[in-house]
């Protein structure tokens, strides 16, 4: 792997997580109205990080590591909180702050590296 493409994948990735972090916030304080705008992005930012996750996986660490799975475990969970966010709303508190926890757990994978 190129270190430009892995430059251009880290961006991605990181963007990516951002805008799916905040999305999924924002899910949980817009109008009902925004559900479809908020789904939509939140949608194409969580396939944007899971393939530019994978890539990076196969370019860096050649699909080792078990730290992976819960990163993969990660994702999945911030993934499906979006949605849950219009219809949850008088958790919003408990909600978000899973939202964080799931944010912190992936960065200590990626740091860290348990299981490597």
């Amino acid at each position: 792997m190129s270190p430009s493409e892995l430059s251009l994948l880290h961006v991605l990735h990181v963007a990516s997580v951002v805008t799916l972090i905040a999305f999924t916030f924002y899910g949980f304080a817009a109008a009902p109205n925004r559900r479809k705008l908020v789904l939509i992005t939140t949608g194409i930012s969580a396939l944007i990080v899971l393939l530019t996750g994978i890539r990076m996986w196969q370019g860096m660490y050649a699909f080792h590591g078990g730290w992976v799975i819960v990163k993969l475990v990660c994702w999945l969970a911030l993934s499906g909180l979006a949605g849950i966010g219009f219809r949850k709303r008088d958790q919003t508190g408990l909600f978000m702050t899973i939202i964080l926890a799931i944010a912190v757990i992936a960065l200590v994978m990626v740091y860290y590296q348990p299981w490597a």
